[in-house]
């Protein structure tokens, strides 16, 4: 290409991440979502950092997604689980991989795209999601070498909650054990 010829980046993003029910896309914005609730530096979404955010005070977070619908035809709604294997992750600002695998984030949003109609579904309302957030210490006290977790057994250790509590949930989750908000 010759001179600043540039493509409309919209009309690529629409292009290539317009399917939000596709399983990559949904993962991308549930981070997105949980994010929007946080104080998170204004940074470029790092790909395969070992947790998936970061607040500006340090808390590390993953986000799991999963949902009844997909973007292909179903006979029925999908089982939902979510992935909580201990990982070797990688550190993005140091390019190396931790020694041993872990779970290196302290707390877990596991977030469900709850509808199952497909005519009324739409990923980027926020109404249509819950999401239950746990402290990664509960998670390997009670789960320890668990590699998937099914949505019955998180509601045995959690609550699910909607988008407006959700800040609250990840505040709580991530205060240390035994020590109870003030009044």
């Amino acid at each position: 290409m010759q001179g600043s010829e540039l493509i409309d980046r919209f009309a690529f993003y629409e292009w290539a991440y317009g399917d939000h029910l596709s399983n990559a896309n949904r993962g991308v914005l549930a981070e997105f979502i949980v994010r929007s609730v946080l104080d998170c530096p204004a940074e470029v979404r790092s790909e395969w950092d070992a947790c998936d955010l970061k607040t500006a005070d340090g808390l590390r977070i993953e986000v799991k997604s999963g949902a009844y619908l997909q973007s292909w035809n179903q006979a029925k709604p999908s089982v939902i689980r979510f992935d909580i294997g201990r990982k070797r992750g990688w550190d993005a600002a140091t390019n190396e991989y931790s020694e041993f695998p872990a779970r290196t984030a302290q707390v877990y949003v596991f977030c469900l795209f709850v509808t199952k109609d497909r005519d009324g579904a739409n990923p980027l309302d926020v109404s249509q999601w819950r999401f239950l957030v746990l402290a990664t210490a509960l998670m390997n006290e009670r789960l320890p070498e668990w590699k998937s977790v099914g949505a019955r057994t998180l509601e045995k250790l959690g609550t699910w909650t909607c988008y407006a509590e959700l800040r609250c949930a990840i505040d709580l989750a991530s205060m240390p054990r035994g020590h109870p908000p003030l009044p």
